[in-house]
């Protein structure tokens, strides 16, 4: 089975489609999408849709493009829905939280601290709740790290992972796993390819960010998770190994960081 550990179902690019697509990634053998929300509003309708497709999951979080919008009282929310959400198994992480250095408004004195501060909350609250969390790391790799290091959330994964060797590894020493997606498959992408290459295969998960970072054989069209097995089979011809071994590593990785994912999977 391949698991989509980043997958933005829920957002508008997919319509009215969304459980046909699920449908469709079942069918391809994408046994489970796990849907992160992005904003306080979107809490909600990830839940519901995790709850309708029999392949899906969700996470709890505010995504940093958001945080300039977002409230002190979002994150007293996020608290309150996280300790409520416990019961629900399809409930497996905090995300998509993280730090944005690549938007130039983010970057703004201001912002920047405003990122901070609701990344050490959601942190906070992870590490309060004994939850893995899907960090958003675009150009902050080392600034993650460093919140990460203090706060000590029990894991997650770096989403989307373009940093270097030495950054991958201390991710890997506090317990994280490294994304990787549609950008691997791009032959310019000299780094992330070798990243995909040199690192510990079982510190690797697999992930779309649908409907975003399309594979080179879509792009610039819509992402979706029904594209993670040719992902994966792209990362067994980089690393010169069976499909088969490289689909049960990635599924074994994505458990060891979302554990809440086992009973779902029937593993």
């Amino acid at each position: 089975m391949w698991i989509d550990t980043h997958c933005h179902l829920d957002a508008h690019e997919f319509g009215a489609e969304s459980l046909d697509v699920a449908r469709r990634s079942a069918a391809l053998g994408v046994g489970m999408i796990v849907i992160p929300a992005v904003e306080a509003a979107a809490f909600d309708g990830v839940r519901d849709l995790a709850a309708q497709a029999p392949n899906a999951s969700y996470a709890l979080g505010i995504h940093p493009i958001f945080v300039p919008r977002a409230t002190d009282a979002d994150l007293e929310f996020l608290r309150e829905r996280v300790e409520a959400s416990l019961s629900d198994p399809r409930f497996v992480a905090i995300g998509e939280i993280g730090l944005d250095y690549f938007i130039p408004m983010l970057c703004e004195p201001d912002m920047r601290a405003k990122q901070e501060r609701f990344f050490r909350e959601q942190l906070r609250i992870a590490r309060d709740f004994g939850l893995p969390v899907l960090t958003h790391v675009r150009r902050s790799q080392d600034q993650v790290l460093k919140h990460v290091r203090q706060i000590r959330p029990p894991g997650g994964i770096a989403h989307a992972f373009n940093g270097s060797f030495q950054q991958a590894q201390n991710f890997i020493d506090l317990g994280f796993h490294l994304g990787f997606g549609g950008a691997m498959t791009f032959t310019r992408a000299l780094q992330i390819r070798r990243l995909a290459v040199d690192l510990p295969l079982e510190s690797i998960v697999l992930e779309t960010d649908a409907p975003d970072i399309a594979p080179a054989w879509v792009h610039p069209g819509r992402n979706s998770p029904e594209q993670l097995p040719q992902i994966g089979r792209t990362l067994a011809e980089l690393r010169g190994m069976p499909e088969d071994a490289v689909r049960a590593a990635s599924f074994r990785a994505a458990l060891a960081c979302m554990p809440r994912l086992v009973p779902l999977v029937g593993a």
